[in-house]
């Protein structure tokens, strides 16, 4: 918090200063973007290859996809609602033939190009390695997965395998450990870029917007993750408060990817297993986009 505050400090007094830190942020992001991968990968495997029972990680991937598609619609429908009545945009008085529609033409064309048939096709990587190479989640997910199925098959030898996976996992989590230390610089370098590109005074006219949506936000984690959570057995406030740490690195850096394998961790702290975190959590950073859709 501390470095966030010197970054909103030195972008506003120092713009061009704010300006030449970005590469702390950029840097800081890509450390934690160059562990996920073989994070995942060996969580996943692990937790499936010491699954004897393995229709449970079918019933787990299914309850988890249900869930998340039930989840993002309540989150869509309630962005929806609150734009509807609070507007956010009104008081811009943008002329809207003056908008360069050419703008958004390659997201248009590239919703048009993929379709279901060719998103899931793209799960699946060009070579075992390209996963990894790539940083595609999805077909990380999909190696790891048949993986975990393949090793859960060998018995004795299987087991032996699932050791080393698990000994590689403790390496690479000690990497991380390693790099969320510069979380504080990566958090400043982001925050001093931002205030200083942009200014203070120029989102002014944007915090109504900004406002709108954490108000959303924050009725959709009170109110229905919160009731989810109340079904579940425990508190979201306090959960929140397990996870504090997290949403600092969130806010200052601006990706929920620098607390993918924090998170994994703390969920496997608290008692979830490894098939389950291992599972859910890597989906949800690709099918549970309830921030996106508010």
């Amino acid at each position: 918090m501390i470095a966030i505050a010197i970054g909103i400090f030195i972008g506003h007094f120092w713009p061009d200063l704010g300006k030449a830190v970005k590469p702390l942020g950029d840097g800081f992001i890509s450390l934690i973007k160059m562990m996920i991968g073989p994070v995942i990968f060996c969580t996943v495997v692990h937790g499936i290859g010491s699954m004897r029972d393995l229709k449970k990680v079918g019933r787990v991937g299914v309850k988890t996809l249900f869930y998340f598609e039930a989840v993002s619609t309540i989150a869509l429908i309630i962005g929806l609602i609150v734009g509807e009545v609070l507007q956010p945009g009104k008081g811009f008085n943008i002329d809207v033939a003056s908008l360069d529609p050419k703008a958004v033409a390659g997201y248009v064309t590239k919703a048009k190009e993929e379709g279901i048939v060719a998103h899931l096709l793209a799960i699946i990587p060009d070579t075992f390695m390209s996963a990894f190479a790539k940083g595609d989640l999805l077909q990380v997910l999909l190696i790891a997965i048949l993986s975990g199925f393949a090793i859960s098959r060998l018995g004795d030898l299987g087991e032996k395998i699932n050791n080393v996976i698990d000994a590689m996992a403790q390496i690479f989590f000690g990497i991380i450990r390693i790099i969320v230390r510069a979380a504080p610089i990566g958090a400043l370098g982001a925050m001093a870029f931002t205030v200083g590109a942009y200014g203070v005074a120029s989102l002014v006219n944007l915090l109504q917007l900004i406002a709108t949506f954490y108000l959303t936000s924050l009725l959709f984690v009170l109110v229905v993750l919160g009731t989810i959570a109340r079904f579940a057995g425990f508190s979201i406030l306090r959960f929140l408060g397990y996870i504090k740490d997290e949403l600092l690195i969130v806010l200052g850096t601006s990706s929920s990817e620098t607390v993918l394998p924090h998170m994994i961790q703390k969920m496997e702290h608290l008692g979830a297993s490894k098939s389950v975190v291992g599972l859910v959590i890597p989906t949800g950073y690709s099918f549970n986009l309830d921030g996106t859709n508010i």
